[in-house]
């Protein structure tokens, strides 16, 4: 009996919210056309096998020149929103001509996202670029529950607390291009914020700990100190997640506008990430619409084909 051949899937893994090699987040991006038939089951697999916080698949939509379907998974599981997936997904297209557009869109579980390609200082394509991405906000809200704040405590190996918030995401989106209506799980997120800059970037938390608290992404935050060029910076734990600590979450962004936005009085920021990889972003806060534009820049690092 012959052997049937898989057709290759081609892969790029992007550094993402970065302009520098071996910083910012991970993602591996592959492309599937209609040749590629894969299983949910092969997608989990191979992000497992890839191992860095975000592997996204994206498939052109039939019938748009510029949109396509975006999936994120972690090593783990798949998620309803990834903002750097997103920013490594959109740097891939644009990076190899996948589109003639300077915009693209993605159906995705939370929905239709967009993403720009911005020239940098008004540069002709094939030079250095930005993307912004226009993404839902997250609100946020107390926390009043004193014995899980003990807990974060614990959790972040005794460090001072300043503020706690959460954030809940539970809604059903319906996308044709998912074979109808899907449901997004729960996504919380619990901001705990620091009385310094420093205490954020010192931080030893306790994996084990972190586990054990409500929420499935722990975001450690502070206002940057006086005459920074940041305005806050953060780190992002999400064990549940696969991933102990992931380098830099731009979905997490979406609720740190909101609460920044309603402590600093201001809509614009510029944020950094705290992890060992280090990164950047651009962020606005549109209340009006309650949006928010995320804006970076991402290099490729290396490319390739899943032959498996």
């Amino acid at each position: 009996m012959a052997m049937i051949t898989k057709k290759p899937v081609k892969y790029f893994v992007v550094d993402a919210f970065t302009d520098s090699a071996f910083k910012g987040n991970q993602a591996a991006v592959c492309v599937l056309k209609e040749e590629h038939e894969r299983d949910d089951a092969w997608l989990q697999s191979l992000a497992a096998e890839f191992n860095i916080s975000e592997t996204c698949f994206i498939t052109p939509v039939t019938g748009f020149d510029a949109r396509f379907s975006l999936r994120w998974f972690t090593p783990a599981l798949e998620v309803d929103l990834c903002g750097h997936g997103t920013l490594a997904s959109a740097h891939s297209i644009f990076s190899n001509g996948l589109v003639d557009s300077d915009k693209v869109e993605f159906v995705t579980r939370s929905g239709i996202l967009t993403a720009k390609r911005v020239p940098e200082n008004n540069k002709m394509k094939g030079g250095s670029f930005f993307i912004e991405l226009d993404f839902p906000v997250i609100p946020t809200c107390e926390y009043n529950s004193i014995n899980d704040i003990s807990m974060f405590s614990k959790a972040l190996n005794g460090a001072t607390i300043v503020d706690v918030r959460r954030t809940t995401t539970n809604k059903i989106i319906s996308e044709p291009f998912f074979n109808g209506t899907a449901k997004a799980s729960s996504t919380d997120k619990i901001i705990v914020v620091l009385p310094s800059w420093e205490s954020v970037i010192e931080l030893q938390p306790k994996m084990d700990e972190i586990s054990k608290c409500p929420g499935k992404l722990i975001i450690v935050t502070a206002a940057a100190p006086e005459g920074s060029d940041y305005d806050f910076c953060s780190r992002f734990f999400s064990p549940k997640l696969g991933v102990d600590e992931d380098p830099v979450c731009g979905s997490a962004h979406c609720s740190l506008a909101h609460y920044w936005s309603l402590k600093m009085s201001k809509c614009d920021f510029l944020a950094y990430s705290a992890s060992r990889r280090s990164g950047s972003l651009k962020v606005h806060y549109n209340k009006e619409n309650q949006r928010v534009l995320l804006i970076g820049k991402a290099v490729t690092v290396m490319k390739g084909f899943v032959l498996a």
